[in-house]
């Protein structure tokens, strides 16, 4: 009896339809419209002028004052800033991985810890460093460091605010990267082989490390080219700063220069994405 039922069970269920989901299409488009719209909306006010529609907010960028100058100040404030992070947290976290596990719970906690301290506090913490710095060091070399980490050029007072803010967003990126991949297994093998411990790391965990190295690298970029509070209380004008005071004069031009700024996160985010899943699809070939 099961030899003959099993047959026709199995028709119904090839000739079974698909069910339905009408709540994921829902969601989907709730969450369209909720991110469209007041993209769109942001859109139709960057074009509509008194004289009717006119795209000269989006061909005046690159001859607007102090566009240019913004915008290559704070990319590379975030390449900076991605180096530094990079620099600090990889060699510390395989480190403590290989040599140290009982400190984890000490990174984890200092790494997480500017989670808690707003913007605001830190910066107005920064400023009063930065004051009491040139009034005690005067005579001393230290006096010289104050005045060059404040170079309007190329502030590096913002890339240490920049460091501690984005410090929890790569710890967690790459905390969850080592979690995926046995290194100490992978360091062994590799030494047993004759490499040395600097090559081991270099030609073996790295590049297992490449996704959470693509996400903490794309979170500080994100958080760089978004960041405000600090730049403007600290009297520098990146690209966001540079965003707001031209908001104050131009409108028009703000808003474009604010949707150009989100399609360019978001085309980070789509080139992340696909960095991955070529990484997926020749890992799962190999």
């Amino acid at each position: 009896m099961a030899q003959l039922t099993s047959p026709a069970r199995t028709h119904r269920q090839a000739t079974r339809r698909p069910k339905v989901r009408w709540w994921r299409g829902a969601v989907l488009l709730l969450a369209g419209v909720y991110f469209v719209v007041p993209l769109a909306a942001s859109a139709w006010f960057s074009i509509d002028e008194p004289k009717g529609i006119s795209f000269t907010a989006y061909t005046g960028l690159i001859s607007a004052p102090g566009f240019l100058d913004s915008l290559w100040l704070t990319l590379g404030l975030a390449l900076v800033t991605v180096l530094v992070l990079l620099l600090l947290l990889v060699p510390a976290l395989i480190a403590v991985r290989l040599g140290a596990p009982r400190l984890r719970p000490v990174i984890d906690v200092l790494c997480t810890l500017p989670l808690v301290v707003p913007p605001v506090a830190l910066t107005a913490g920064m400023i009063g460093v930065l004051r009491w710095g040139p009034d005690y060091l005067m005579d001393t070399p230290f006096f010289q460091t104050f005045v060059f980490i404040q170079d309007p050029d190329f502030p590096l007072v913002l890339v240490i605010a920049y460091v501690l803010m984005a410090l929890p967003l790569a710890y967690r990126s790459l905390d969850a990267g080592l979690r995926a991949v046995d290194v100490r297994t992978l360091v062994e093998a590799a030494r047993n082989c004759g490499a040395s411990w600097p090559r081991a790391v270099f030609t073996v965990v790295l590049p297992n490390l490449r996704g959470a190295l693509l996400n903490a690298s794309f979170l500080t970029l994100a958080l760089v080219l978004g960041e405000f509070t600090a730049a403007s209380i600290l009297g520098f004008q990146p690209f966001p700063v540079w965003i707001y005071s031209v908001g104050n004069s131009q409108a028009h031009m703000s808003v474009a220069v604010s949707i150009l700024s989100l399609l360019l996160t978001w085309l980070l985010l789509l080139l992340l994405a696909s960095v991955g899943r070529q990484r997926g699809s020749k890992t799962a070939t190999s």
